[in-house]
């Protein structure tokens, strides 16, 4: 099938099923009511399966972030989610404190891998308490206008650029995953520039700065083919009817199920669970399995440029940790950051991005002291605890936070 018939099929699909979801959530509220009354059993399963029929397929939208208070020390303080900058491409959020106090300012960099930024979010409500939180939210694909034009591997770099300036001198910086490879491209070209804005520290966490390390499974798929094949058989085209008709993009439900094949017994299995738990009115054990859905079942989709650059560049020749890594026309020169700190952080148990992948990072910037370098490797953790869960609030993120307010005044 055509790069445009692959998309038009699963839109096409995806409408058809609108009505069932809009029937399963009119039957679902018609029979939970009566699923609790002796006598009337039966109806807590007919409410469980119309409640999940509600539930399936997938959505475009980006899920609302949700933070509107934190505790500050023993105070509940109001928080305001406002944009600080936007393109086509991506939005500035800010998430404003009502208060007078001045925290650091951080710009949390997001992925751009099938996701909403929103996957961060309990990054965002943590990293509140103590400084002010800024964060990339890239648009879908799908809904950009191919008169905004393309959008590469440069072009995130120059938003991380560009952002930074937006916050302004003094500025800090940590990136989740795949943006960590641009971050420090982009950190490196504004050392070099001397560039008023470089950030005072820079946190990579479970990033492939060097794909060849302890290869995982995402970066052996990511060499097993030519470049050649990832543009043939994982692109598509936009359909005519949404907004951004006409963009080659990689297309979010792709990804979303190719990741879901690798665990699909465990996804079988929670929600065969929360069948369960929505039949025995276990509200608070279903919710826990739909909020996370919710999120998961969120897709976004990539442009055809930055998703096939990405491949090429960072997984399959691992430009960056070669030397060979060039921004706009010129040749990356890591070691010209000198005043920027640095920690990396990799979990133990990560199979997208292995130990060793990440803490390459010190290796590249040999302008940096020692004492801006650090390294954290944290013990029981796969990919998503680094950046989230207990351990990211308990262990991780106070030498995250150390790390921005020792170096705020370098």
């Amino acid at each position: 099938m055509g790069p445009g018939v692959i998309y038009n099929a699963y839109q096409t699909q995806t409408d058809a099923f609108q009505p069932v979801r809009a029937l399963g959530k009119v039957f679902h509220a018609l029979l939970s009511p009566l699923a609790g009354i002796p006598g009337f059993g039966a109806f807590s399963y007919l409410a469980a399966f119309w409640g999940l029929m509600s539930r399936v397929g997938l959505t475009h939208h980006r899920p609302a972030f949700g933070i509107d208070r934190v505790t500050v020390g023993n105070q509940d303080v109001a928080v305001t989610e406002e944009i600080a900058d936007q393109t086509p491409f991506a939005s500035l959020l800010h998430f404003r404190k009502d208060t007078a106090t001045v925290y650091p300012r951080v710009l949390i960099v997001a992925p751009l891998s099938g996701h909403f930024a929103t996957l961060l979010r309990s990054t965002v409500r943590t990293m509140l308490a103590d400084h002010d939180v800024y964060i990339t939210d890239w648009h879908n694909a799908r809904d950009i206008p191919l008169s905004a034009g393309g959008f590469g591997f440069d072009d995130y770099t120059e938003h991380v650029i560009r952002f930074l300036e937006k916050i302004g001198p003094g500025g800090h910086v940590l990136a989740v995953c795949q943006p960590c490879v641009p971050v420090l491209v982009a950190v490196a070209a504004m050392a070099e520039e001397g560039n008023p804005a470089q950030p005072r520290s820079m946190t990579l966490m479970a990033g492939p700065i060097d794909t060849r390390v302890n290869p995982t499974k995402v970066n052996e798929l990511a060499t097993s083919k030519p470049i050649e094949w990832f543009e043939k058989n994982l692109i598509s085209i936009v359909p005519w009817r949404l907004k951004g008709a006409g963009r080659k993009v990689y297309p979010g439900f792709v990804q979303l199920i190719a990741f879901m094949s690798m665990n699909r017994q465990r996804h079988e299995r929670a929600h065969y669970d929360l069948f369960g738990h929505i039949a025995k009115g276990e509200q608070d054990k279903a919710d826990a399995i739909t909020t996370f859905y919710d999120e998961y079942f969120a897709v976004l989709d990539l442009s055809a440029e930055f998703y096939l650059e990405t491949v090429d560049r960072v997984f399959q020749q691992a430009q960056l940790a070669q030397g060979a890594m060039e921004f706009r026309g010129k040749r990356v020169n890591p070691s010209a950051i000198k005043r920027t700190a640095l920690l990396t952080v990799e979990g133990e148990r990560d199979d997208i991005c292995a130990l060793g992948q990440t803490v390459a990072a010190h290796d590249l910037c040999t302008g940096l002291r020692p004492h801006l370098k650090r390294h954290h490797m944290q013990a029981g953790v796969g990919h998503y605890g680094v950046f989230s869960g207990s351990r990211w609030e308990k262990q991780i993120y106070p030498i995250v936070s150390s790390l921005i307010y020792s170096s705020n005044g370098v």
